[in-house]
């Protein structure tokens, strides 16, 4: 997403073909001429004048150059006549080339032409990525390794690659290792860093929009210079009593001053509702103790009464002569 592209040229729809065609040969002859120079990755750019600008982003840019650029111009007389343009070719170096996926990718498929372990050549390659600052790597190499009968494949990583964040800044890059038993793919994943978003730029205001003029405003030092007007202050004419005359006015005392009054601000406490309720409950509750007090104390009250009843008939027979059990006896 924040990545330019690798060819910027413009072209009508019946010189598209051709010209594509051309930026893919010039590719393959570049990288076949320098297999050896650590190429990661080739700009091309057509210019209105028919011109072709050539930038190979390299990692060892002295293989490019050659001795006394003699490497370079060789380089651009074959293509000039190949094409039939012109061509400017620039070199830029890549200071850091543990930290380029197709660097990283071409040197392991090296070591495996060589008869080099598979997995020693990936451990190495994690190993020293991950030293120059990468926050994550991994790699993948598919085929016949170490001449199996049966192609597999075999994978490693470190750290965390986040391939579905879309601002995670990722490196790719593959390659190919041309062996006895088969071709073995190479390929290349390195986290870099995430990418920060673009500040937001402000818009652009109307030219033609007009400008409200401001007025000049005086200083301060010119207004307090300047005189200030004078105000008089005019009184209004006191009668005055005649001598014989004595007023109520002029023997009354002089009306005292009033004082400012001051605005103070208080909040009226509204007023507590009477409890009704909780007394007519009370006078109930008094109510009907009395109630059960005056029905407990009835039942005590006829007992009363009959029990001495009893006690004079009782009285009355023995002094009509009642036989006695003593006197019987």
């Amino acid at each position: 997403m924040f990545r330019p592209w690798e060819a910027n040229w413009f072209a009508n729809p019946k010189d598209y073909t051709k010209m594509l065609h051309e930026d893919l040969e010039m590719r393959r002859v570049i990288l076949a001429r320098l297999r050896n120079a650590g190429i990661a990755k080739i700009e091309t750019e057509r210019s209105s004048n028919a011109q072709l600008t050539v930038t190979i982003h390299t990692a060892k840019p002295g293989i490019v150059i050659g001795k006394g650029g003699a490497s370079v111009d060789q380089l651009r007389e074959d293509l000039e006549k190949r094409f039939g343009n012109r061509v400017r070719i620039s070199i830029q170096e890549i200071k850091q080339p543990e930290l380029d996926a197709q660097l990283v990718a071409e040197n392991i498929a090296s070591q495996i032409e060589r008869r080099i372990s598979y997995k020693r050549a990936m451990k190495q390659a994690i190993l020293r990525t991950m030293r120059s600052g990468a926050k994550g790597v991994r790699i993948y190499c598919g085929g016949r390794l170490r001449g199996a009968e049966m192609a597999r494949r075999e994978w490693d990583r470190e750290g965390r690659v986040p391939l579905h964040t879309l601002r995670a800044n990722i490196d790719f890059g593959r390659a190919t290792a041309s062996t006895t038993f088969g071709a073995i793919g190479v390929k290349c994943w390195i986290y870099k860093d995430v990418a920060a978003p673009l500040r937001k730029q402000p818009v652009a205001t109307d030219a033609a929009a007009p400008i409200a003029e401001i007025a000049p405003q005086p200083e301060l030092a010119a207004v307090l210079a300047e005189p200030q007007a004078r105000v008089e202050i005019t009184a209004a004419p006191v009668a005055t009593p005649e001598p014989g005359v004595v007023t109520a006015s002029a023997t009354a005392a002089p009306a005292p001053r009033r004082a400012r009054a001051t605005t103070t601000t208080t909040t009226a406490k509204p007023a507590a509702k009477p409890k009704a309720e909780p007394k007519a409950k009370a006078e109930a509750k008094t109510e009907a103790k009395t109630e059960t007090k005056a029905k407990a104390a009835a039942p005590k009250a006829k007992a009363e009464t009959k029990a001495p009843a009893k006690k004079t008939t009782t009285a009355a027979g023995r002094a009509q002569g009642a036989p006695n059990k003593k006197t019987k006896s």
